[in-house]
C-alpha cells in the first residue's frame, strides 16, 4: 500500500510542475484586492466546498485580527476591493465592522453568500445591511435546477436560495446599478473520467436568467463560472473514486497560457482568520503561505510593520493551479478569457 509520504512523489511523476508550463516566473503585481476569509463556520456543508466549512467548525476571526484587517484597509489606498468570504462570512465575527470599514474608505465590498444564511435566526438583517452599505453580493448557486443544487448543498437549499434572491430583488439588487448581484456556477464533481471544462459563461448565464425570470421572477447581473479545484471536499470526493490524479491530468491537458496574465493571485492577498497571508484562497486552504522576497512567511502584522502590501515577488504554486488556467480559466470573478 502506498504510504501517505509517497503521495507528493507520485503526483510529481505524473503532473508537470506548474512553473515549468509558464513562459516566465509568476510574479505579483501591485496589490489591489484583499480577500478575507473570516473563518470556517457555516450553516451549510456543501459537497464541493474547498474550505471544508460546516456548522460543526468553530474557527473564526478574533477581534484583534479583525482590527488589524481594518487597519490594513484604512492604511493602504491602493486597495480597491475587499472581498469577504468564509464559511458563511455573515455568520462570523468581524463581518460587519470590516464591511463598514471597506465602504467608509471608498472601496468596493464583496460578500460571498450562500443566501440561506438570511433565514438563520439572528441574521435576518443581513440583506438590508448589505444593501445599506452597497455591498456587491456574489452568491453560490451551482445550478438552476433544484435537484442538482440540493444534491450538492443540502435539502431545501434551492427553495431557500430563490426566496433569498427575491428578497434581494425587492431591495433593488439586480436592478439598481449600485446593488450588484452575481451568481456562481460550479460544475458537479466528476464521478468518472468523463471530465468536462466549465461551460461557456455567456450561454449559461442566458439560461439561468431565462429560467429564473420565468419561474421565480428573479433577476441578477452576472453568472460567474468557477472550476472545481481538487482541494477540500472536492478532493475528498475525487479521492473516493480514485480520480484526483486523472482530473489533474485533464486540467493540465487544457492549460491555456492566455489565462496567466489575468490570474486572481497576481494582484490579490488572501488573509485567513488568524491573520496569515496567502497568494490566493486555494493556497490558504492547503496551508501554502505567501513568502517575501527573502523567503519569510507573511502576516498582517508584518505588512503593517513594513508599511507596504507589496512584499511578495514570486507566487507560490501547486498542481491545482491548472484548474485556474484550464480552458477559459477560472477565478473568484469567473472566467478569465473568452
Amino acid at each position: 500500500m502506498l504510504q501517505p509520504s509517497a503521495a507528493p512523489e507520485l503526483f510529481a511523476a505524473h503532473i508537470t510542475p506548474f512553473p515549468e508550463r509558464l513562459d516566465s516566473a509568476l510574479v505579483k503585481q501591485p496589490i489591489t484586492i484583499l480577500q478575507v476569509n473570516l473563518g470556517k463556520r457555516c450553516n451549510l456543508a456543501c459537497s464541493h466546498c474547498h474550505v471544508d466549512a460546516s456548522p460543526h467548525r468553530t474557527e473564526e476571526m478574533s477581534d484583534r485580527v479583525a482590527d488589524r484587517v481594518i487597519e490594513l484597509i484604512q492604511t493602504f489606498p491602493q486597495i480597491k476591493t475587499v472581498d469577504l468570504t468564509g464559511g458563511a462570512p455573515e455568520l462570523l465575527n468581524g463581518f460587519k465592522p470590516i464591511l463598514a470599514a471597506a465602504v467608509n474608505t471608498g472601496k468596493q465590498a464583496i460578500v460571498r453568500s450562500n443566501l440561506t444564511i438570511y433565514f438563520v435566526p439572528g441574521y435576518e438583517d443581513i440583506p438590508e445591511y448589505c444593501a445599506n452599505h452597497h455591498a456587491h453580493i456574489v452568491a453560490s448557486l451551482p445550478c438552476y435546477l433544484a435537484d442538482n443544487v440540493d444534491k450538492m448543498r443540502g435539502q431545501g437549499v434551492f427553495d431557500a436560495s430563490m426566496r433569498a434572491l427575491q428578497w434581494l430583488n425587492r431591495l433593488g439588487y439586480g436592478s439598481d446599478p449600485s446593488l450588484q448581484l452575481d451568481l456562481v456556477y460550479n460544475p458537479p464533481i466528476p464521478t468518472s473520467t468523463n471530465f468536462r471544462l466549465t461551460p461557456d459563461s455567456v450561454a449559461l448565464e442566458r439560461d439561468y436568467k431565462l429560467f429564473f425570470q420565468e419561474h421565480f421572477g428573479v433577476c441578477f447581473n452576472h453568472l460567474l463560472t468557477i472550476t472545481n479545484l481538487p482541494i477540500g471536499r472536492t478532493k475528498f470526493q475525487l479521492d473516493r473514486h480514485q480520480l484526483t490524479l486523472p482530473y489533474l491530468q485533464f486540467l493540465e491537458s487544457h492549460y491555456n497560457p492566455k489565462t496567466v496574465a489575468k490570474l486572481m493571485c497576481r494582484d490579490q492577498l488572501s488573509i485567513d482568520y488568524l491573520g496569515n497571508i496567502y497568494d490566493c484562497d486555494f493556497n490558504q486552504m492547503t496551508n501554502l503561505p505567501a513568502l517575501t522576497r527573502n523567503g519569510e512567511i507573511l502576516t498582517i502584522d508584518r505588512l503593517l510593520a513594513a508599511g507596504t502590501l507589496d512584499l511578495i515577488n514570486e507566487i507560490q504554486t501547486k498542481p491545482y493551479c491548472y484548474g485556474c488556467t484550464a480552458g477559459a480559466g477560472s477565478s473568484c470573478g469567473g472566467a478569465l478569457v473568452s
